[in-house]
């Protein structure tokens, strides 16, 4: 479920003129910024984006870019795009980095239902005037590059059938794999990249029934290194993508130094997702509520703007 707490009273015109008083004249007030758009919706915030345009003849993003900073300004940017664009853009300054930051990628291509993973690679395409399989395979090497681009490429079947057959066969394979230290074998990316994420649940459940231990586990040892971790992620995406993203926010939260691009990834993507479980979570396995941890770790409009993401109000 979703922790954004949308307004069900609401007009994008008045919306739209109260933001352009907001950045108008000296200073910003980020309180009436934060107010308006972290309780609306991605179909509400386009609205507003429209209203904006047509009232100023000006671009709403492209004014509060100029208005905002730091952390308040990235997380409010990536808050406002279209879902898919931002997809685009987050996936874009993945692979920009000086080391591609391939678990962005893995965290797209196997979170996102096959339509919403078209719709992205759409999106790029029509942003960067490339296609994302080409800047992705222009920036990374070897396993990693194969593993990335047939996962970014694929187009899952999206249906619930299992095949239990198989599920037996590939658990085998899989294992077998591992056993051998192949993880780069072919057939491993064959079928995390191809098969529908029903299959690979029953796939990755048979290999726990048979060898006693979870894929997860069992891939990961002292010596792993960045493809198996590369794999290690994929399989955490695909099976239970909640889990994933509360470490992703644990580890974000109690690193030496705050991962704020983290924390502002997984908050911005999933509060109209499922971030109120995520939030149970966190509370599950730290025994701290979420929004004050990310509020003991952040400070000024940024840690307004996310802890009214998590579903707090003011």
């Amino acid at each position: 479920m979703a922790t954004l707490i949308a307004s069900e009273n609401f007009s994008p015109t008045e919306d739209a003129e109260v933001l352009r008083r907001s950045v108008k004249g000296w200073g910003t007030d980020e309180k009436a910024v934060i107010s308006i758009l972290a309780h609306r919706n991605a179909a509400q915030r386009y609205e507003i984006r429209l209203a904006y345009e047509e009232l100023y003849r000006e671009d709403l993003i492209k004014r509060l870019e100029s208005e905002l900073s730091g952390d308040f300004e990235k997380a409010v940017y990536r808050w406002i795009l279209d879902p898919t664009d931002r997809y685009a853009v987050l996936a874009h300054v993945a692979i920009k980095k000086p080391e591609t930051d391939y678990n962005v990628i893995v965290e797209i291509s196997s979170t996102l239902s096959p339509e919403e993973l078209l719709a992205v690679r759409r999106a790029y395409q029509l942003r960067y005037k490339h296609s994302l399989e080409e800047d992705l395979a222009a920036h990374t090497t070897g396993d990693i590059r194969k593993l990335l681009v047939a996962l970014v490429t694929t187009y899952r079947y999206d249906g619930g059938e299992i095949n239990a057959k198989m599920a037996k066969s590939e658990a085998d394979i899989l294992h077998d794999a591992i056993k051998d230290k192949a993880f780069n074998h072919e057939e491993v990316i064959r079928i995390l990249s191809t098969r529908s994420k029903t299959q690979l649940m029953a796939t990755f459940n048979r290999y726990r029934d048979d060898h006693g231990i979870s894929i997860s586990k069992n891939l990961l040892d002292d010596g792993a290194d960045d493809f198996q971790k590369a794999l290690h992620v994929v399989i955490r995406c695909l099976n239970d993508p909640k889990k994933y993203f509360e470490k992703v926010l644990r580890q974000a939260i109690k690193r030496a130094g705050t991962d704020e691009d983290a924390l502002t990834r997984v908050i911005v993507t999933r509060a109209e997702r499922d971030l109120k479980d995520i939030k149970e979570l966190y509370y599950k396995k730290n025994s701290v509520h979420l929004e004050h941890a990310v509020a003991k770790e952040t400070s000024g409009d940024y840690k307004a703007f996310l802890v009214t993401l998590l579903g707090q109000e003011d």
